[in-house]
């Protein structure tokens, strides 16, 4: 099941759709509460979120808003608890089966080792660390270079940098890449797993209150982000009103 909402094509919180669409090659993007209140303003993340195959509702604020404005009965689906699912499938115990981007190389062994203790098959030649990117201009040749020469191709390409730049760097990989891959922007969500970000426990998530545990634990880090989504209210007056969007 379905549903669309800023012009942003959403699985209504069901994993199997979700994953089942990864498996066929789909792009999947995860938007945050601060990140969809944006859009309005930040075109380029926008075009990448209407472009992706489907995402998945992540942000407690937008589902408690589209019920508001829309009368929609959104089943949440968090980025942690797809990855918490997407990690225990049986497929990523064959080798060479996920490819990861990385933040840095701290992170990737990080991330690395967690997948690992998990039964993950993935090494250090199915990793990449990415540059900086400028957001007005994401391209990367050497990473598609690297995609297009290994022998075995991934089924899956997980990207574990920030939001707002994952989204546009997978929109990239879709259009350029020449053969199919599931692309998946959970974004940090593998940092509250390894212990790099606050400690997210699942009823946590499931309450909508992840945000809270978060600014509690790093004030100083997420209470300024989780204040610009309360922006959100206002993107949904203005799609309700259409006057813009």
């Amino acid at each position: 099941m379905t549903f669309n909402l800023f012009d942003i094509l959403f699985v209504n919180g069901s994993y199997k759709d979700a994953f089942d669409r990864l498996s066929n090659g789909e792009f999947m993007v995860v938007p945050s509460g601060p990140g969809l209140a944006t859009i309005d303003k930040d075109e380029l993340y926008y075009n990448a979120l209407k472009n992706a195959d489907f995402a998945i509702p992540d942000s407690g604020f937008m589902i408690i808003l589209a019920r508001l404005f829309y009368n929609l009965k959104i089943n949440k689906l968090s980025g942690l608890k797809f990855l918490r699912k997407f990690i225990d499938e049986e497929i990523l115990r064959r080798d060479n089966v996920l490819f990861s981007v990385e933040p840095n190389i701290a992170e990737s062994i990080k991330n690395r080792n967690y997948l690992s203790s998990k039964g993950v098959a993935i090494t250090s030649e199915y990793q990449y660390i990415s540059p900086y990117y400028k957001k007005d201009n994401i391209i990367d040749d050497k990473l598609l270079e690297i995609l297009e020469s290994l022998q075995d191709k991934p089924k899956f390409l997980l990207l574990n940098i920030g939001g707002g730049v994952q989204e546009r760097l997978g929109y990239y990989i879709k259009n350029n890449l020449s053969y199919k891959i599931g692309i998946i922007c959970t974004g940090a969500a593998i940092a509250f797993e390894t212990g790099s970000q606050a400690k997210l426990p699942k009823w946590i998530d499931e309450i909508y209150l992840g945000w809270l545990a978060r600014t509690i634990q790093h004030p100083q880090q997420f209470a300024p982000r989780f204040l610009k989504a309360f922006r959100l209210l206002y993107v949904f007056y203005l799609c309700k009103t259409k006057k813009c969007l």
